[in-house]
């Protein structure tokens, strides 16, 4: 009796906890969310997945036409593996012409609505011009935030490319481009294009530009990124004083003769390419730089002719220097001292035809003389192998002249290798930063970049990482100074 009576409970205990269970909730179904949503979900995949998904669901077939992003790129579909010419041409032109009635397809059943970016990247023939301005015509009639064509022409001659309609985008009577971004096109801005008002951000890259530039840039008032990149065109490239609210300024590989602004709330300006004039009018935010002068003494040309970067807090520089190349005599002057830089970045490409001749490293020792208040350094040297003969007038210096510095705390020199100049730079370092707390030393594996045959390039072999690791306890007990050398990266 009992035993059954237990038996009976036991069950009844065992029905209870399973009738206790809570119940799975049900499945998640897209058309239980509102109406408004369901876009906003559909959108969140890329538009390929999303009219995939489409196919699930008959109630899904109508979602991908309000999908906000509509980006499409034939880069990596238009890659052929063929080795022959003609059958690889014959390819892409189907791969062309299948792209193309892809992207009128999409955008001729899309709704149209709440587009947020409208991104075309692929090669197009001459003739297809007429796609172009479909396009861009879509992208305006949508009122699309972000715009992106990335266009190169295909079989042509690179003196040829394809205008980009400005003003298709301004015809539509309200603003409503955020971001531009075009490369190989060429515009024709002017004065009377004046749709763009809230433009935020314009990059140019490898572009053609006719017409009047810096009228056209007083109009985008708004703009707080601008970026130009390898675009012609352009003689002296001025920022109106109507930008006043840009933030952002890069000069890449321009054929310009000088560069000006009036911006005063810049607060990051990098350069690219030769010495020129870099004049800014009125009074600067500037905080962060990266300039980079071609050609010989780029160094010394970026602490003594570019003013505008005095009170900078955090200064990136590039620069080739060659292997014998004299030290600068900067004259450590109120006005052209650095007393607001804290953080500095160098990169230097040292020019030379045996790997030790690098006196021209020691450049960097003058320069921070002008920098009083620096905290962190990072030093970056690389090597190209160029015949360099030793010039006539060349006279072996006794070595580098540093101040003392009273705020240096941090330094890193990548392309460490214990050559001459490259120890005698770290002593004076560790000799005249009076705070100084932590070197550390990255022996990379140093490209020797040379077009010669048979000069491949120099790596870091274990006597070299071993002599360098050797170097700095040495050099560590002597200064008293931590000294950390890295393990040497793989290429």
């Amino acid at each position: 009796m009992e035993e059954a009576a237990t038996g009976k409970l036991r069950r009844s205990d065992h029905y209870h906890r399973v009738t206790d269970t809570p119940s799975l909730p049900p499945p998640f179904r897209m058309e239980d969310l509102p109406i408004e949503i369901q876009p906003v979900i559909m959108s969140l995949l890329p538009l390929k997945e999303a009219v995939r998904a489409s196919i699930v669901s008959k109630g899904w077939r109508m979602l991908w036409r309000f999908h906000s992003n509509l980006c499409f790129d034939s880069r990596n579909d238009m890659d052929s593996d063929t080795d022959d010419e003609f059958t690889h041409r014959d390819s892409t032109k189907i791969k062309q012409a299948k792209f193309i009635e892809t992207v009128n397809c999409v955008i001729q059943h899309h709704s149209g609505l709440g587009i947020n970016k409208f991104s075309i990247r692929c090669g197009l023939h001459k003739e297809d011009s007429e796609h172009l301005n479909r396009w861009v015509s879509f992208a305006a009639s949508s009122k699309a935030k972000i715009i992106d064509f990335n266009l190169k022409i295909i079989d042509c001659p690179f003196d040829i490319v394809h205008h980009f309609p400005l003003e298709v985008l301004d015809a539509q009577g309200s603003s409503f481009v955020q971001s531009l971004f075009l490369v190989e096109v060429a515009i024709s801005p002017h004065s009377g294009i004046r749709g763009f008002i809230v433009l935020r951000r314009l990059v140019l890259k490898y572009v053609e530009i006719f017409g009047d530039f810096p009228g056209f840039l007083a109009n985008l008032l708004a703009l707080e990124d601008l970026e130009m990149i390898k675009c012609s065109g352009v003689t002296t490239l001025s920022i109106p004083r109507q930008v006043d609210k840009l933030k952002h300024l890069l000069v890449d590989i321009m054929d310009v003769e000088m560069v000006e602004f009036h911006a005063g709330d810049l607060t990051h300006f990098e350069y690219q390419g030769p010495v020129i004039p870099i004049v800014h009018h009125g009074c600067s935010k500037l905080e962060k730089a990266t300039i980079m002068f071609e050609g010989s003494k780029g160094l010394s040309h970026v602490f003594n002719d570019v003013p505008i970067i005095l009170g900078v807090n955090t200064l990136s520089v590039q620069a080739h220097v060659l292997a014998y190349e004299q030290l600068e005599k900067v004259a450590p002057r109120p006005h052209g001292m650095f007393m607001h830089s804290r953080h500095m970045t160098c990169g230097l490409t040292i020019i030379s035809s045996v790997p030790k001749a690098d006196n021209g490293v020691l450049q960097l020792a003058c320069c921070l003389n002008l920098t009083p208040q620096l905290e962190t350094l990072h030093l970056d040297m690389t090597y190209s192998h160029c015949n360099v003969s030793v010039p006539d007038d060349f006279v072996e210096e006794e070595g580098p002249h540093m101040h003392r510095h009273d705020h240096l705390r941090s330094v890193g020199i990548s392309g460490f290798r214990c050559y001459t100049a490259q120890t005698a730079l770290a002593y004076c370092l560790l000799e005249n930063a009076c705070v100084l707390e932590h070197m550390r030393l990255q022996p990379w594996i140093v490209t020797w970049i040379c077009p010669n045959p048979g000069m491949e390039n120099i790596g870091v072999e274990g006597r070299f990482l071993l002599g360098v690791r050797e170097w700095a306890r040495l050099t560590s007990e002597h200064f008293g100074k931590a000294i950390t050398v890295l393990d040497a990266p793989s290429e």
